[in-house]
C-alpha cells in the first residue's frame, strides 16, 4: 500500500513561503535560501520598496499608458485570463461532486398486444443520488481543482509581470536607438565640415586627394548607420503595438516624438530573499502545482477504498395523464450500494505511481522556480553596479573624446596636426558617445529586470 502522501514533503510544504532559512521542496530537493543578497551592500532595513506600478518610478507617462494598455489588451495576457476563467470553473465542477444530485423524470407509455391496445401509463418523479465520499475521493479532487486554479491565478501574475517587462524593456530600446540617431546625425554634421574643409585644403593645394578620399569614407561609413538605427526604431514600434494588443503600425504617430531613455528614481530597497520568493509568481504557481499533484496522489490512493453511495427515486405513476394529479400511485425506491475494486489488474496501484511520480516532477519544477528566481536577483544586482560603474567611466570618455575631436580640427584647419589625427578622434567621439547612449540604457533595462526579479509588484488574489 502506497502512503496517501509524502510525510516528508508534506511537511515542507508547510513551511513553504514562510520566511524560513529552507523552501518548502520535496525531500531531497530542498533549498536554502539566503538571509541577504550578495549584490546588496545594505544589511539591515525595515521592509522592502512596494513595487506595485514599478514602471511609474521612471516617471515617462508614455511608459506608464504603455504598460497599462498592455496588461489590459495583450493576447498573452487574455490568454492567461481564459485559463484561469477555465481552471475556476473545473473547480466549481470539482465542488459539485461533493453534493447529492437530483434529476426529474416523465415518460408517456402507450402498449398493444396483437393489435389491441394494452391501455396507457403515465409516470413522473425525482431520482437522487448521493456518492458518501468516505475517504475523501471527491475531497481530494476538489483540493487539487482548487490548488490548480491558485496556480493559474499566479500563472496570470507571472504572465502581466513579464509583459510589463517587455514593454519597459522595447521602450527603452526605442528610446536608446532615437539617442543613437541623434548621436550619428551630429556626428555626420561633424564629418560632413571636416569633408568640406579637406576639399577647400585640397583646391587650394594645401592636401592631398587622399585627404579627401578618408573623409568621404569616414562621412559616408556614419551615413550608412542612419537606415540601420532607422530599422531598429521601426521594428522596436511595432513591438509596442502588438505588446499592447494593436496591429505594428497603430503606434507609429505617438510614438514618432524623440524622448530620453528613462531612468528610475533611486531609493529602491529590496526584500529580503524569503520575501521575494513569496511575492514571485512563478515561485508561487510552481507551489500550487506541488499542492495539487500531492492531492492527485491522494486521490489515487482514496480510489483503491470502497465507495459508498446512496440513491433513490419518488415518483407518481397513473393510467391516464390527469391521474398524475388524482389518484396516482406513489413510487419510491431507496438504495444504498457499496462497491469495493477487487481485481483490476494493478490499475489502480500504477495510477498511484504514477501520480507519486507527477508529485516527484512538480517538486523538481518547485525547485527550479526557487534556484532561478534567486539567481535571477542576484544577476540583476551584479548587472546594476557593474554598469552603474561603467556609466561613470563612459561619461569621462564622452566628454574627453568630444574635447578631442574638436581640438584636433582646430589643429587640422591651423595645420598643426594631421589628419589622420581627425579621422581617429572622431571616430573615437562616435564610440564613446554611443558607448554612453547604450551605458544609460542598460543601466534602466537593468532596473527593469530586478523589478521584474523581485516579484514585479505581483500580489496574490
Amino acid at each position: 500500500m502506497h502512503p496517501i502522501v509524502n510525510p516528508g514533503l508534506a511537511g515542507a510544504l508547510l513551511l513553504a513561503l514562510c520566511g524560513c532559512a529552507t523552501v518548502g521542496v520535496p525531500p531531497g530537493a530542498a533549498v536554502a535560501v539566503p538571509a541577504a543578497w550578495s549584490g546588496d551592500p545594505a544589511a539591515v532595513r525595515t521592509g522592502g520598496t512596494s513595487l506595485a506600478h514599478w514602471w511609474s518610478r521612471f516617471d515617462d507617462p508614455l511608459l506608464s499608458t504603455l504598460v497599462t494598455d498592455a496588461l489590459r489588451a495583450n493576447t498573452d495576457v487574455q490568454g492567461a485570463q481564459a485559463a484561469l476563467r477555465q481552471a475556476r470553473a473545473l473547480r466549481d465542477v470539482a465542488a459539485g461532486a461533493l453534493w447529492p444530485t437530483v434529476d426529474g423524470a416523465a415518460s408517456a407509455q402507450h402498449g398493444n398486444v396483437g393489435g389491441k391496445s394494452t391501455g396507457e401509463r403515465f409516470q413522473v418523479g425525482l431520482d437522487a443520488s448521493w456518492e458518501l465520499d468516505i475517504f475523501g475521493v471527491n475531497r481530494s479532487a476538489l483540493a487539487a481543482a482548487a490548488a490548480t486554479a491558485r496556480a493559474s491565478a499566479a500563472s496570470l501574475g507571472d504572465v502581466q509581470v513579464s509583459i510589463a517587462a517587455e514593454v519597459a524593456l522595447a521602450y527603452i530600446q526605442l528610446r536608446n536607438a532615437q539617442a543613437l540617431l541623434a548621436i550619428a546625425d551630429d556626428n555626420l554634421a561633424t564629418q560632413r565640415e571636416t569633408l568640406q574643409i579637406t576639399r577647400w585644403r585640397l583646391q587650394a593645394g594645401l592636401t592631398t586627394s587622399l585627404e579627401a578620399e578618408q573623409a568621404l569614407t569616414q562621412t559616408e561609413q556614419t551615413s550608412a548607420l542612419v537606415p540601420t538605427i532607422q530599422t531598429g526604431i521601426a521594428q522596436s514600434r511595432y513591438a509596442l503595438a502588438v505588446l499592447t494588443g494593436r496591429p505594428p503600425a497603430a503606434l507609429a504617430a505617438v510614438l514618432a516624438a524623440v524622448g530620453p531613455v528613462p531612468q528610475a528614481a533611486p531609493g529602491l530597497v529590496l526584500s529580503f530573499p524569503a520575501e521575494t520568493l513569496r511575492q514571485r509568481p512563478d515561485v508561487r504557481a510552481a507551489e500550487e502545482a506541488m499542492r495539487s499533484a500531492m492531492a492527485r496522489v491522494a486521490q489515487a490512493n482514496a480510489a483503491r477504498a470502497p465507495n459508498f453511495t446512496i440513491s433513490g427515486s419518488l415518483g407518481l405513476d397513473a393510467l391516464t395523464l390527469a391521474g398524475l394529479t388524482h389518484g396516482a400511485s406513489v413510487v419510491s425506491v431507496l438504495l444504498a450500494a457499496v462497491t469495493l475494486p477487487i481485481f483490476d489488474g494493478g490499475t489502480l496501484r500504477a495510477q498511484v505511481r504514477a501520480q507519486q511520480a507527477a508529485l516527484d516532477q512538480a517538486g523538481s519544477t518547485y525547485k527550479a522556480a526557487v534556484l532561478n528566481a534567486l539567481k535571477d536577483v542576484e544577476d540583476a544586482l551584479v548587472a546594476l553596479a557593474g554598469d552603474r560603474e561603467r556609466l561613470t567611466h563612459l561619461q569621462l570618455a564622452a566628454a574627453a573624446a568630444g574635447n578631442a575631436a574638436l581640438l584636433a580640427r582646430q589643429r587640422y584647419s591651423g595645420g598643426v596636426v594631421d589628419f589622420q589625427t581627425v579621422l581617429d578622434t572622431q571616430r573615437t567621439q562616435l564610440t564613446a558617445q554611443e558607448g554612453l547612449a547604450a551605458g544609460g540604457a542598460d543601466l534602466s533595462a537593468d532596473h527593469v529586470r530586478l523589478y521584474k526579479a523581485l516579484g514585479g509588484g505581483w500580489q496574490p488574489d
